[in-house]
């Protein structure tokens, strides 16, 4: 019996998938706890056009990320801090601060998690950090640390 699978099954495949198994599996095991349905001809047609919705999400995902880390490699973020002078901070920048300075400068909201801080930020001066933003891009966004 053909069914398509409705969450991953260990050592059967994936959710979404359409495999072939036993008739007894399918109807004793797999449609009773709903981990499967059977493949018909609708079901299958509705698996196609959400996999090709997804796709087209992704697609639409990822130039979304190609024009933010274009814009993000063009812009220079200004955070100020309290300092003790000396170019000295009191404790350090966080990637919360940069990322809160991000949206109000810019208006772009981006994880605190998703920006990547190589050194801690505890001088005043220009630091470069990395910004995640998925699907394997990533862009270098320019800081400049101000004493307030």
């Amino acid at each position: 019996m053909k069914v398509i699978l409705l969450q991953d099954v260990k050592g059967k495949g994936k959710k979404g998938q359409m495999l072939e198994v036993s008739d007894g599996y399918a109807r004793n095991y797999m449609l009773p706890r709903k981990i499967a349905m059977e493949a018909t001809p609708d079901a299958i047609n509705t698996m196609r056009m959400n996999d090709k919705a997804a796709a087209e999400k992704a697609a639409r995902e990822k130039a979304e990320a190609m024009a933010l880390s274009k814009r993000l490699r063009e812009l220079t973020l200004t955070v100020t801090a309290k300092g003790g002078g000396a170019g000295r901070l009191f404790g350090s920048v966080t990637s919360q601060e940069i990322a809160d300075a991000l949206k109000a400068a810019t208006g772009v909201t981006l994880d605190k998690r998703k920006i990547i801080l190589s050194e801690t930020i505890k001088n005043v001066g220009t630091y470069t950090v990395q910004c995640r933003l998925g699907y394997e891009i990533s862009a270098p966004l320019t800081v400049k640390i101000q004493e307030a």
